[in-house]
């Protein structure tokens, strides 16, 4: 949750800077969207509340994201954008969020009117969040639910994506994506790529 509002905190910052932005530097765009991340299952049957043996999943559910970048040439930026599961998800019996993180070089080789097509690559992390709940009855008070408490695991990832942004007005655009993250050691799934797929929308200050 933490990284999320620092999410919504950064572009808030990006808002804020719009006139240091038109005075020094060609475009600074903001963008929230949705899709989805999938990766294999491990094939792997784990016990990790000790109460029964589960299979290890596919990643796979709703995705939101967030992301900013700062054109420091007409074809050369910078940006971040940070990806969570929109809900947890069922692991071996045990909930789990992925949260995705990356800072990015950006190269936009033309640009028109109406769209701009934008290619990233970087480096950033990854951290999976796993917490339990329990249901613990007894037969004088009753049934109530006890946390097994949280742990997290956290990896280094690689980052490339490619984006079209295509405007509807001269400041607001859609933003299809195709993301591509190399996460090292990923062992929690079956394969350390993972691809996502979303859909966004943004407002972009400054610019020709």
């Amino acid at each position: 949750m933490k990284l999320i509002l620092s999410s919504v905190v950064v572009s808030v910052g990006f808002a804020l800077a719009m006139p240091l932005a038109q005075a020094q530097i060609p475009q600074m765009n903001v963008y929230f969207g949705l899709g989805t991340a999938t990766d294999s299952s491990n094939g792997q049957a784990i016990s990790p509340l000790g109460l029964g043996t589960y299979n290890t999943p596919k990643m796979t559910g709703l995705f939101d994201n967030a992301g900013g970048s700062i054109m420091i040439t007409p074809q050369f930026g910078a940006g971040a954008e940070i990806n969570w599961r929109a809900s947890q998800g069922d692991y071996a019996g045990v909930n789990y969020r992925p949260i995705f993180y990356d800072f990015n070089g950006i190269w936009q080789p033309a640009r028109s009117k109406r769209f701009v097509p934008e290619f990233q690559a970087g480096i950033g992390g990854v951290a999976v969040h796993f917490n339990a709940n329990t249901q613990n009855c007894d037969p004088l008070v009753g049934c109530s639910t006890v946390s097994l408490g949280s742990e997290s695991s956290s990896h280094f990832q690689v980052h490339m994506s490619a984006a079209l942004r295509i405007y509807a007005t001269p400041h607001i655009f859609f933003r299809p994506a195709v993301d591509a993250h190399w996460v090292n050691n990923f062992f929690q799934f079956g394969s350390n790529w993972v691809s996502e797929y979303s859909m966004g929308v943004g407002y972009s200050f400054g610019g020709e």
